[in-house]
């Protein structure tokens, strides 16, 4: 139904579209998900022709809708969207803002388009307010109200952008319902949202955006949990990340310290758990590695706040070297005594998986892997 090739959107201090590649089938519902900024709805308004994309192309029902001279009326025809602000007009009455572009774009009469407008009233549960002008509503009602002008034009795909990020947490849920009930009838769906459990609960697949791109495009069940790439487990799990690169012949310790106690502070890291993550710095990095690792040293920490832990993984160059059978016994034995559990291989050069879960590691010849989760 809807192809995208090469698509990329600059202005003029940012590209929030670097390179968009995707198919999206006829009845799929597909959210978008990732941080803010990543061209999630910039995505969207290319799409719909709202903002035309820099470079790339973009087909709907095999007809290139990026051409030069494409009637951008017609699509909007079969592309409806609705947009986080709502953008009713303020000065029509429900129904003739609902009314508005049957009989405009589509020529309908006046009849006909009042008759399914009242039809599409009451589908959102709001027929009794079709005279009522848009400040008269609240912003739940005002969506759904927006959910059924995008309907009156009996669109093939429908787009949102956010449909519930500007309303109270109290008038979510009957938005979302709203949009549950459009997912039964077979109409292909596009949702920006950063609402994890609707996006998992409503879509058949999930594109997780980062870089500019589509950066990880799977299942709900795939991406929520399992994904397969570093970004979207870290966004999906809500990880705070500090990595810090280790040179031991240029080692600034006090300098790193200072930096552990920053990215605890910021993220509000339990104290117990931050002076641990301090402790096992010191005695693994410092007192066990350092005598023995000659190459680089990669010190990498993840904090999920929802789990309240911390897992540190460690990846250093040189021989296998196993950090239990160190020389230093008290390092040990007091690194022993701080964290939950360990784990540790010795790779021949290829990427490691590590047993955290995270992403292939990529590391040297005969790196030794070490991982160690704090409780």
């Amino acid at each position: 139904m809807i192809k995208l090739e090469h698509v990329s959107k600059s202005y003029p201090d940012v590209t929030p579209l670097r390179d968009i590649n995707a198919e999206i089938h006829d009845g799929e519902i597909i959210t978008l998900i990732g941080s803010s900024g990543t061209g999630k709805s910039t995505l969207l308004r290319c799409l719909n022709l709202l903002e035309k994309p820099s470079s790339g192309r973009i087909f709907f029902n095999d007809e290139e809708i990026t051409r030069r001279n494409y009637n951008v009326s017609k699509l909007r025809q079969k592309m409806g969207m609705v947009f986080q602000s709502f953008n009713l007009f303020g000065h029509l009455t429900v129904i003739e803002n609902i009314m508005l572009a049957p009989v405009k774009i589509k020529h309908v009469s006046k009849q006909e388009a009042y008759d399914y407008g009242m039809k599409l009233l009451a589908q959102v549960g709001l027929a009794s307010k079709f005279l009522n002008y848009p400040d008269a509503l609240s912003g739940g009602q005002k969506q759904r109200i927006a959910i059924a002008r995008a309907l009156a034009m009996d669109p093939e795909v429908i787009l949102f952008d956010e449909p519930t990020s500007a309303l109270d947490p109290t008038m979510v849920g009957e938005v979302q319902s709203v949009i549950r009930e459009l997912a039964n009838t077979g109409k292909t769906m596009l949702i920006v949202t950063h609402e994890m459990n609707f996006a998992r609960s409503i879509s058949n697949r999930v594109f997780y955006m980062d870089e500019g791109v589509i950066y990880e495009d799977a299942t709900p069940e795939k991406i929520f949990t399992n994904p397969e790439r570093e970004k979207t487990r870290i966004f999906i799990h809500h990880l705070k990340v500090l990595d810090i690169a280790i040179t031991p012949d240029d080692f600034d310790f006090p300098g790193t310290v200072s930096q552990i106690e920053n990215f605890c502070a910021k993220n509000l890291v339990p104290y117990n758990l931050a002076k641990r993550l301090q402790l096992a710095f010191e005695e693994l990095i410092r007192q066990i590695l350092f005598p023995v690792v000659k190459g680089n040293i990669r010190f990498l920490a993840e904090y999920s706040e929802s789990a309240s832990k911390l897992d540190v993984t460690v990846a250093y160059d040189g021989a296998p070297f196993n950090p239990a059978l160190s020389e230093n016994a008290l390092s040990w034995s007091i690194l022993s005594g701080i964290v939950r559990d360990f784990a540790h291989s010795a790779s021949d050069g290829a990427n490691q998986n590590m047993q955290s879960g995270c992403e292939n590691l990529k590391i040297s010849l005969a790196a030794l892997l070490y991982y160690a989760r704090c409780s």
